[in-house]
């Protein structure tokens, strides 16, 4: 069969009413002996649930979708590649960029501003290590610490407090291209996984002081662009790339199941249970089973093809699905169960919006805003969200009461 390139002697393909998935087993047989162990340690917390039927979302009372900004950043001339809230309650927001800073801002400062006007962000802190373009960010439950990557090869975990690097993973045991992901995994958050351009994905112990990744995971053909680790199925770490697959490393047992998109995976998004993923291609969004790797719902209207696009769930019980898009300063919602289109958001103009730019045959053209990033504010069902692109401005949305 076209495209199934699996030849390992413990790989095995199901067909799946048109869906092809794949299972390797033996992911760890050739690791050492004491990091197989680290890693059935660092991952065994509660087994993971029974496979599934079909997910649905819970659904909410017709709450409309929130649309009217709210808040505006300061943002930066520069594109904005990673975009992340706090943990929570989710006050603060986080954005990595191309100019290799990462920006940590209060979109709240002051209260008592008039009523329905767009109110401004305040800059807290900047954190400067990066020698390249910042592509990721996640952010520890406990707020103290989050990890970035980039152009420069290396995971970077900070000290939020200082503002400082703690730890700086890579070097001759780390990733040879530039690192599009990252995620905490783990007990207590004690691993870092991340995927690079090599087409790896990587573990790194976060409280050790070696400096060798604890796993090398290399079955991608292409580049990774996202790794998940959701917090239902701890022991297992989800990584999509542009091979058009997604492949669900159980650390624990040691296997691999793969699930072929078809088209180059670009994000990745669970839902609240573990049962569900929101998968974010080139060609579209997927609410995907991940009991037995079926679409449940394809989300279609937003623009893609070229850039690395974001999406997210949002709302209480995964109301929502949103989507940034490559159309000009466009954000699109779906209703999660219906597939249907619920909003059309119009991103208003950064910095850098309007700016001409020469295409490869040297003739100007106006630079569009590709809204490449989205973030949800999960905190006591509040409906605020926020977005970023390659015009530097980030804008906060929400309801008026937000």
């Amino acid at each position: 069969m076209e495209g199934l390139d699996f030849d390992d002697d413990d790989a095995a393909v199901y067909l799946l009413s048109g869906r092809v998935r794949y299972l390797t087993t033996g992911i760890t047989r050739n690791a050492p002996t004491h990091l197989t162990t680290y890693l059935h340690t660092s991952f065994s917390t509660t087994p993971s649930p029974p496979p599934i039927h079909q997910h649905k979302p819970k659904m909410t009372t017709t709450t409309p979708f929130p649309s009217t900004p709210i808040a505006s950043l300061p943002g930066t001339p520069y594109p904005i590649h990673a975009l992340a809230y706090s943990a929570a309650p989710a006050a603060y927001i986080l954005t990595g960029s191309g100019d290799r800073a990462i920006r940590l801002y209060n979109p709240f400062p002051a209260s008592g501003g008039p009523r329905g006007a767009v109110q401004p962000g305040k800059l807290v802190q900047t954190f400067e290590a990066h020698g390249y373009e910042v592509l990721d960010l996640c952010v520890a439950s406990d707020n103290a610490r989050f990890a970035s990557c980039g152009g420069d090869r290396g995971v970077f975990l900070w000290d939020v407090a200082t503002a400082k690097t703690t730890r700086r993973f890579g070097g001759q045991h780390g990733h040879t291209a530039r690192i599009n992901t990252v995620a905490f995994a783990g007990v207590d958050e004690s691993v870092l996984v991340s995927g690079s351009f090599d087409a790896s994905v990587r573990l790194w112990d976060a409280k050790a002081s070696s400096m060798k990744p604890i796993q090398v995971l290399s079955e991608a053909r292409d580049a990774v662009q996202v790794v998940l680790v959701s917090p239902a199925r701890p022991a297992e770490v989800l990584a999509g790339s542009v091979d058009g697959r997604v492949r669900c490393y159980d650390i624990r047992m040691g296997r691999c199941v793969t699930d072929v998109i078809g088209e180059p995976v670009t994000s990745l998004c669970a839902t609240g249970d573990g049962e569900g993923v929101l998968v974010g291609s080139l060609g579209g969004v997927r609410l995907m089973d991940r009991g037995n790797g079926g679409c449940l719902m394809k989300y279609e209207g937003a623009v893609g093809g070229e850039f690395r696009v974001r999406s997210c769930f949002g709302g209480r019980g995964e109301r929502w699905v949103v989507s940034g898009s490559e159309a000009d300063g466009e954000v699109v919602a779906w209703d999660t169960m219906t597939g249907g289109e619920v909003a059309r958001v119009k991103v208003p103009k950064g910095v850098e919006s309007g700016k001409k730019r020469l295409d490869a045959f040297g003739k100007e053209r106006e630079r569009r805003n590709v809204v490449s990033c989205v973030a949800w504010r999960s905190w006591k069902g509040r409906n605020q969200w926020c977005c970023a692109g390659t015009d530097g401005a980030v804008t906060v949305f929400g309801d008026a009461e937000s």
